[in-house]
């Protein structure tokens, strides 16, 4: 930026000689005001000295004035988030950059940093002299405990005379985000059952059949490997003939969310909705982490980040990507509207599952029955039912909610009930033995499923 001079990089500049005075401090007004009072006394009176006086206080803030309004240098800045998607609870480290661009130094400088309120205090910094083609680099952290984006800017720099009597401030134009993702937890590497029909500890299937009859060859291509040769097809058909190559498809698995507004009570980072939602997030890193094709899938029917035509996430990405995309998206879901399960279970209706994991606020009898509908399109579902109840009181999930998780359970649903302040990890162990228990006793019929 330019200060008194044209539009400069990184910054804005703003009005001209009125922009100037009126950033006359209070030291410079006072000043001001002294020497033109002086100066119609000594008018009044007839007392030169008393003239001289005051036409020596009038003009003092205004020959700062003009000094550094008609200063004529440029200051570059910049921003960097390190990193720019923090969980909630860490701090992130912001870095501002100041270069002098040009031949003459700077004066004193003073630099604020624009930042929500619940990322901390303003950041306020102030910079000695600059040399020409110099730099400083000056930094700060910034922390919150909810999630979200939070824009990071403008930057304001402020430009002050030696004596204290004119402040000139210029704005950058350049923003940053900074995004809040929910917590997430290490989640053991657990099994749920048996090996599930395409899925499970490979987490791969192939396409082509075992049985040597139920080989589907193709025609030898230059480069094929000799020992794929299909002799029998090449006898048949009278030309040269290799099998098929597998075709590795990956287990999917869809991670559903309540985010019912009816379904929650509270607020706040110790909210059993946001429970839900760091559950959700350590969920969908564990599977992607464990090379699963994933799918955020909410009450209203949204699934996220669909790609592809099914919506599944983890299939042509990275699963870093794919993890990334998603917790963006849990960075910012709010509360629905709605008050009903059946747009999400349109959804899966549509399909057929290997794995689903559900997050469910409280539960009424209706909304029981379709959460209970749902299982049908999946070979392994696990619930994990939040009281709301007992989360704002205290108490443990007792009454309604273990009527709740008995219809889940005679569903073939593998269902806990979240107590407040429960850790997921011990949870999703518990829902592996109570799998392999039910597997046992035969609570399960028409699937056997498992997950990692």
């Amino acid at each position: 930026m330019a200060p008194g001079g044209p539009v400069a990089e990184g910054g804005e500049e703003k009005g001209g000689p009125r922009a100037a005075l009126s950033g006359l401090t209070t030291r410079g007004r006072s000043f001001l005001a002294a020497g033109v009072a002086a100066a119609v006394c000594a008018y009044v009176l007839g007392q030169s000295d008393l003239l001289r006086v005051g036409i020596l206080l009038a003009v003092l803030p205004l020959i700062c004035v003009a000094v550094l309004y008609r200063t004529r240098y440029r200051v570059a800045g910049s921003r960097r988030l390190s990193p720019s998607r923090v969980p909630a609870g860490s701090e992130a480290r912001v870095r501002l950059r100041m270069d002098n661009v040009t031949r003459m130094p700077t004066g004193l400088l003073m630099l604020q940093d624009h930042v929500p309120y619940v990322l901390g205090p303003r950041p306020r910094f102030v910079l000695d002299r600059v040399e020409p083609g110099g730099r400083r680099e000056v930094s700060y952290r910034v922390r919150s405990d909810l999630r979200g984006r939070y824009p990071l800017g403008p930057l304001q720099l402020r430009l002050s005379d030696p004596f204290g009597m004119c402040e000139l401030t210029r704005s950058f134009s350049a923003y940053d985000t900074l995004t809040v993702v929910p917590r997430t937890e290490p989640l053991p590497p657990v099994r749920l059952g048996g090996e599930a029909s395409g899925y499970g500890e490979g987490r791969q299937r192939s396409l082509s059949l075992a049985g040597e009859d139920d080989v589907i060859p193709r025609g030898y291509r230059h480069g094929d490997d000799l020992r794929r040769v299909h002799w029998r097809s090449t006898a048949r058909y009278g030309e040269l003939m290799v099998r098929r190559e597998e075709q590795p498809q990956r287990a999917r698995c869809t991670v559903l969310l309540d985010t019912r507004r009816s379904a929650y009570q509270g607020a706040g980072p110790d909210s059993a909705f946001e429970w839900a939602v760091s559950g959700t997030a350590s969920a969908l890193v564990h599977l992607l982490e464990r090379g699963f094709a994933v799918r955020l899938l909410t009450d209203t029917g949204s699934s996220m980040p669909g790609e592809g035509g099914d919506g599944f996430a983890g299939a042509t990405q990275e699963s870093a990507d794919s993890a990334g995309l998603m917790m963006d998206t849990l960075a910012v879901v709010e509360h629905s509207d709605g008050t009903a399960l059946s747009p999400a279970y349109s959804v899966l209706r549509g399909g057929t599952e290997g794995l689903l994991v559900a997050f469910f606020g409280d539960l009424d009898e209706e909304q029981t029955a379709v959460a209970a509908r749902m299982r049908q399109r999946s070979a392994v579902a696990v619930a994990f039912v939040l009281d709301s109840t007992g989360w704002t009181q205290g108490a443990d999930p007792a009454g309604p909610v273990e009527d709740r998780l008995r219809q889940l359970r005679e569903a073939g649903w593998t269902a806990l009930a979240v107590p407040s302040g429960a850790a997921l990890p011990e949870l999703w162990q518990l829902a592996a033995r109570q799998r392999s228990e039910s597997a046992v006793t035969g609570g399960t019929t028409g699937f056997s499923g498992g997950w990692s």
